[in-house]
């Protein structure tokens, strides 16, 4: 009986691949083996690094400018002081002591008595105690009897005496009024005459006419005689 051979143990059946990879890998070695080069240790000079060899860096200065100092301030001029002489001699005042020796003479002073002066107290004519009285209605026993008394006597007074024929002379026509203030004072006398009208030809002639009143007696107040105000209209009619 013939011993049968495993078909995998032939040897001789993949020889040229092993024939293929070994020759690749001898060409490979040889390769190798040319490009491959040793160095002697002697040969090689790194040399020395001079560091004064190396390009020193410049480095720019700056110059520093440095600003003048401010002028110093001019010398005050110096001050002149002019003396001038006193030509003309000033007297010196001489205050002399007012200490009182004990032989002066003292004069004593009499009192002086202080005139007491009253004040002047006005009571309108409407309110005052004691009216004024007008000469001719002393006999009347009331305020109202003598205000109704002295109202008559004045406006009598001022119709004959007043000259109704200046206002057709001044230019004026129709109605005129004017309007009298005046005062009949302590003593009675008639005082502080003023008035107002369309014209000051009329303003002046009452003043004329109410400054011919006579002398009253004075209105009194608390037994005081006092100044009474009192007013006075003018009426009349311009004739044409």
């Amino acid at each position: 009986m013939e011993p049968k051979k495993n078909p995998k143990a032939n040897v001789g059946r993949n020889s040229s691949l092993y024939f293929a990879i070994g020759l690749c890998l001898m060409l490979f070695l040889t390769n190798y083996a040319i490009n491959y080069k040793t160095y002697d240790k002697s040969d090689l000079d790194l040399g020395q690094l001079n560091l004064d060899d190396l390009d020193e860096e410049e480095i720019p200065l700056i110059e520093q400018i440095k600003t003048p100092p401010p002028p110093p301030p001019p010398p005050a001029a110096p001050e002149v002081i002019e003396v001038v002489e006193d030509e003309e001699e000033v007297e010196e005042t001489v205050i002399e002591s007012t200490e009182s020796d004990q032989e002066t003479e003292i004069v004593e002073v009499e009192e002086v008595e202080v005139e007491e002066v009253e004040e002047d107290i006005e009571v309108p004519f409407a309110v005052i105690e004691n009216v004024p009285v007008f000469p001719g209605c002393e006999k009347k026993r009331t305020n109202n009897e003598k205000k109704a008394c002295m109202s008559e006597k004045i406006q009598k007074l001022v119709t004959r005496k007043f000259n109704t024929d200046l206002a057709g002379d001044l230019g004026l026509s129709g109605r005129q009024r004017i309007n009298v203030i005046f005062k009949i004072d302590k003593t009675g006398s008639v005082v502080g005459i003023r008035a107002r009208a369309p014209h000051p030809g009329l303003e002046k002639e009452a003043k004329r006419v109410v400054g011919m009143l006579p002398k009253m007696k004075p209105g009194k107040q608390r037994g005081k005689a006092v100044t009474v105000p009192y007013s006075l209209p003018i009426v009349f009619q311009v004739q044409d």
